[in-house]
This record gives C-alpha cells, sequence and structure tokens, in this order.
C-alpha cells in the first residue's frame, strides 16, 4: 500500500496538468524522505523551481534533508544556498544531513558561520554537534561546544546536556560525563542512561562496585527503567568467569522485564530480547532458558535468530545451531545477515566441515555479502581447517575485499597448519613490505609456521625482529612458540633456559610446548620436570595427571604412579573421554572411548580389529 501510495505520488506530481500547493509539495517531499526517493525528491524541487517557492523556509528544509536522506548532502548544500534568509532551522537541516553522510568538516565549518552570521544555535544544533564530535572522538571542540552551550543559556536543556554527556564518554573522559551529570537540574530516563552506558565503559568498574547503586538512584529519582536501560545493564551479565553477584543482578533483570510486561514482540524491545538470549547463552547450564526466552518472542527479526544460533554455537551445540539456521529461512523466510553468516561457520566447519563452508561461501557470493572482510577472515580460517588451503588462498587474494591484520594472520596461520612455513614466512614478509604492522596474532601464526616446519633460525630472527624493531611485548603466547619452535628441533636444554629467562611469568602452554617437545625426544627426565610445573599451575586439570601417570608407568615407576592416581581421586579428578566424530550422508556420528551405543558398534569393532592385525603384520614384515 506504501509503494502504491509512492508511485501515485510520483505520477500526480509529473503530470503537467496540475498546480501544488506548498502544503501539497511538502507532503510529496515527507515521501521522498520516507522512501529516500531521490528521483521524487528531484522531481517535487522541480515543481518548487517552475513555481516559484524557492524561498519558501518550510519547502527548502524539506529539500535540504530529502537530499541528505537520500545520500547527496551537495545538492542539499546548493538549495541552502539558494535561500536569501536562512533560518536556524534550515542550517539544522543541513548540519544534520552533512553529519548523517559523514562530512563532519562540512558540518562544523556551517556550524562556525552560523555562529558568527545572525543566526543564533538552538538546543538541535548544539546537540547535533556535541554527537559529531564524539563520533569523531573530538574532545577538544566537544569542550568548546560545552562552553558554547553555557554561554548561550543551554546548560539546562535536557537533550543538548545528555548529547554533551554522551560525547564525554565516546571521548573515553567519565568524569566530564558525571560532573555534567551532577550538575543537570533536571533529568530523565536518557540522562541516566548515558551515565549507566559510561559508567560501566568506565576502567576498573564493576557492577557490584556501584552500578547498581546508581540503577537504584535512579528509581529513587522517579524514573524507570526502559528498554534501553535493561539491555545496558544486561550486557554486563552471564559470563562464564564470572561472579554469582552479577549473575543474580541478570535474572533480578530478567524478573524487571516481566513485572513490567515488555514486549519483545515490538521493534523497539527486539534488542531486549537479543541481550537476555546472549546473557543466558553465556552462563553455563542455562541455554534452555535462553531458548525459552526466543520461543516467547512474538515475532523475531534477523538479529533475534542470530543470538540463538550464536548461543548454540558458543555452548557447542552444532546440530541445533544448524538446525535453527535453517528454520530462520523456512519458518519465517528471513535472510541470513553476515554476522548470521558468521556465527553458524564454525557449527559448518565442526560438522559438515567443507561442504557447509562452501555452501555459506556460495550464499555470500549471491547475496553480495563476500566482500565483507570479518567474513572472508572467517572463510580463509574455515577453509584452511578444513584441509582446502587453495580455497582458503583465493578467498585471501581476491581484490575485492580490503585485508586487514586478521586476514594476513589467518592465511600465514593456515600454511603453518598445512606445514608450509616457508610460505608462511614469504607472506610474513610481504606484509611488512606493503606497510604493515605485526601484531600478537600475526607474530604466533608465524612463529607457530617456523615451529611445525623446523625453520628454527628463521623464527628467532622474525622474534628478534617484533621485540626489537617494532616493539612487541613478549607474551605468553608468543613465548610458547619459541618453546615450541627450540623444543621441536631438539634444544630442550635451549628452550628450558628461555623458560627460565622469559619476560613474562611462563603459563601452562608454556611448559605444554615442553612436554610435547620431551615426547617427542624421548626425554623423560624433562618432561618429567615440566609435567611438575604443570600440576602447580593447574592442580584440577585432571589430563596433566594422567599423563604424568603414563611418564612414571612407562618407566615402571609403579609406586609413583600409585600416587598419582591416589592423588587424583582425593581431589575427585576425572579426565572427561575422547569423542571424535564423522559426518556420512548429512548424519553426523559421534564415538566416545570404549562406546558401544552406536547402533553397529559390533561391525565397527570387527573392523577395528582387522585393522590392528594389518597393522601387525605390516610391522612384522618391515
Amino acid at each position: 500500500m506504501i509503494l502504491f501510495s509512492a508511485r501515485n505520488s510520483f505520477t500526480l506530481l509529473t503530470s503537467t496538468s496540475r498546480s501544488y500547493t506548498s502544503a501539497t509539495l511538502l507532503n510529496f517531499l515527507q515521501l521522498s524522505t520516507t522512501h529516500r526517493s531521490l528521483q521524487l525528491t528531484k522531481h517535487s524541487h522541480t515543481q518548487v523551481l517552475s513555481l516559484g517557492l524557492t524561498q519558501n523556509s518550510f519547502l527548502a528544509t524539506k529539500l535540504v534533508t530529502a537530499y541528505a536522506i537520500c545520500g547527496h548532502p551537495t545538492r542539499s548544500r546548493l538549495v541552502f544556498d539558494s535561500v536569501e534568509y536562512k533560518n536556524v532551522y534550515l542550517h539544522n537541516s543541513l548540519i544534520s544531513g552533512y553529519v548523517k553522510n559523514h562530512a563532519y568538516y562540512e558540518a562544523f565549518n556551517l556550524f562556525n558561520d552560523m555562529c558568527y552570521s545572525n543566526v543564533s544555535p538552538d538546543d538541535f544544533t548544539l546537540a547535533t554537534i556535541a554527537k559529531m564530535c564524539g563520533d569523531v572522538k573530538d574532545l577538544k571542540v566537544g569542550s568548546l561546544i560545552h562552553g558554547k552551550s553555557i554561554k548561550i543559556g543551554f546548560n539546562e536543556d535536557v537533550v543538548v546536556a545528555n548529547s554533551l554527556m554522551s560525547m564525554y564518554n565516546r571521548c573515553g573522559k567519565f568524569s566530564g560525563t558525571k560532573n555534567l551529570f551532577d550538575e543537570m537540574p533536571q533529568r530523565n530516563a536518557g540522562s541516566w542512561n548515558v551515565l549507566i552506558k559510561g559508567y560501566s565503559n568506565s576502567e576498573g568498574c564493576s557492577l557490584e562496585l556501584g552500578l547498581w547503586e546508581i540503577v537504584k538512584c535512579m528509581q529513587i529519582d522517579g524514573v524507570k527503567l526502559d528498554a534501553f536501560t535493561v539491555s545496558s545493564l544486561l550486557s554486563l551479565c552471564g559470563d562464564n568467569d564470572d561472579t554469582a553477584g552479577k549473575w543474580d543482578y541478570g535474572r533480578e533483570l530478567h524478573c524487571y522485564i516481566v513485572r513490567n510486561e515488555f514486549d519483545f514482540g515490538l521493534d523497539s524491545d527486539f534488542h531486549l530480547g537479543c541481550c537476555l538470549i546472549d546473557m543466558y547463552s553465556k552462563k553455563s547450564n542455562n541455554l534452555d532458558v535462553g531458548r525459552r526466552v526466543f520461543d516467547q518472542m512474538k515475532r523475531r527479526n534477523v538479529y533475534a535468530w542470530t543470538a540463538m544460533i550464536n548461543g548454540y554455537v558458543q555452548n557447542g551445540a552444532w546440530d541445533e545451531a544448524l538446525v535453527l539456521f535453517c528454520e530462520m529461512q523456512v519458518r519465517d523466510r528471513i535472510e541470513p545477515n553476515k554476522v548470521s553468516l558468521l556465527s553458524v561457520l564454525p557449527a559448518c566447519s565442526s560438522l559438515v566441515g567443507l561442504t557447509g563452508g562452501k555452501q555459506i561461501h556460495g550464499f555470500a557470493i549471491r547475496k553480495d555479502l563476500n566482500h565483507d572482510v570479518s567474513l572472508c577472515n572467517a572463510l580463509i580460517d574455515i577453509y584452511s581447517k578444513c584441509g582446502s588451503l587453495d580455497s582458503a588462498r583465493r578467498v585471501f587474494e581476491d581484490s575485492s575485499f580490503q585485508k586487514d591484520s586478521i586476514s594476513w594472520s589467518s592465511m600465514i596461520s593456515g600454511y603453518g597448519l598445512h606445514g608450509k612455513g616457508e610460505e608462511a614466512v614469504l607472506l610474513y614478509d610481504k606484509m611488512l613490505l606493503l606497510g604493515g604492522k605485526p601484531d600478537m596474532i600475526t607474530v604466533v601464526g608465524v612463529l607457530s609456521a617456523c615451529g611445525k616446519s623446523g625453520l628454527t633460525s628463521e623464527g628467532l630472527n622474525i622474534y628478534d625482529s617484533v621485540i626489537n624493531v617494532y616493539g612487541i611485548n613478549p607474551t605468553t603466547e608468543i613465548c610458547s612458540c619459541i618453546v615450541d619452535l627450540l623444543g621441536r628441533a631438539g634444544q630442550l636444554d635451549r628452550a628450558f633456559d628461555f623458560i627460565k629467562t622469559m619476560p613474562v611469568e611462563p603459563s601452562p602452554s608454556v611448559w605444554g610446548a615442553l612436554v610435547s617437545a620431551s615426547v617427542m625426544h624421548g626425554n623423560s627426565e624433562m618432561q618429567d620436570l615440566a609435567y611438575r610445573f604443570l600440576i602447580q599451575l593447574e592442580p584440577e586439570n585432571p589430563s596433566n595427571y594422567i599423563s604424568l601417570s603414563n611418564v612414571y608407568a612407562s618407566s615402571k615407576r609403579w609406586d609413583v604412579v600409585a600416587k598419582v592416581r591416589a592423588t587424583m581421586k582425593d581431589r575427585g579428578l576425572r579426565k572427561a573421554p575422547g569423542c571424535s566424530w564423522i559426518s556420512i550422508h548429512d548424519r553426523t556420528h559421534c564415538f566416545y572411548v570404549a562406546d558401544k551405543a552406536h547402533p553397529h558398534s559390533k561391525s565397527i569393532y570387527e573392523m577395528l580389529d582387522n585393522l590392528v592385525l594389518n597393522m601387525k603384520g605390516d610391522m612384522v614384515d618391515r
């Protein structure tokens, strides 16, 4: 019906047999703005010119807005310049149009011209410019706008104050936000929301240390929490490593939502539903509660579906994620966006492998989403992990997307994963030659590739350069790579000496790298030493005790084996059984150690017995 009205309007507007009043043209311009129709805006402009209404301030303001919304601020400026008497509303329309089109320099110049003319800025002008300062994170200009608002008497305006507070937040100056909030004679829900947002983003802030007190003060002040307030707070709740306090706040917020009858089916509250799903997904063993929230939503957009899919992926429920991804398209006829594709890609790589990755890639190409850098990076990673290095290389070498540091790191890591250390080093050198700077992820990728390919000297040279030339501080991940590099080369003593002189505290990954190298080269003494450090760092990890027990068992030190096993029993530690899976004809078959639950387990074990006999026969022949 709306589309029909727009077409009818265009037909009427282009007819030469009618003359139009300014009110009619205003309606046409409003319609062109609603539909972002450049064609309708141009024809409305033509009628304005032909009727001699160019000096009508209402029409001129609407034209400026319409052209800006259609992405043509230059045309907006032409309309603006054609008006002899320019009021504050005309200035505001063009300034807002510039900001919406990210023409910040032009917006500020127009604001300066406005201040030096006889037109005084109003609350809308100041709020818009303050928002712009926040967008570009220009604290100096933002502070000048704050001073200007005080000078011309808008220091008590709630809209201007909220915009200035938001500007201080985005510029990382929470003290400015807090001071301005304390000085406000009147506050609305938006004022409190900006304060809460700034407090939650400030360094060292936690919900327990004061943010919840702010929420209580907000309610004491007679201001109810709205959907934005609750969404901001929910994003701070539900982490797996969280304290019980934050989790209790999350459940309290959910109760508040239910009591106040927030409607997840409304467009304004879609985000609220997504935040609840995300909070429950992050908290262990509460994914089913997130699913109930999802099922209770009267209507779901692509973001709600994506939040639930991402929740399944985060909790390793690959099957459910893929089923929901299909239901989104079949049941609600909702097309995935790039975030949906990024969320479901890990499930595809884990269950359906290369085929699933290719299907997602094909869908992205059809929907013209294959130029997004995040999606391309994920495809490079998945193709590499699924064994198709050539496909990963083709995505990387596609010039249609702008490569970032993650793109280079993903491709370098892909080469390392496939044992192509020389190619990884060449690509790393090419990145540096093109002006790219290595970060921690890139360094870890190239050092890991060197270690797996036996490029010891190359890896050590890269390590020296990133430390001494690029000023990267060694992390535990980088140091683990060096230990692995030296250990694989058989230089175990040198690796141990490196650990003792590391600038950071050795982590489990560092000692784990030394363990692997000791096993590889049969050095039981070094292996025993490394395991002892591992157990000190991870006393609750059963895998370390099992591995240490196996080391002693291999040297027939049964008394020590018994002590290790007794320690595990006393601490209640039990290693989870290993699991592997294979997909055949779109069905995933999972297998655990000594598993006999599969309906064809008897045939499977018979085949395994035959394979073991054949392998033993091959060993005898050799």
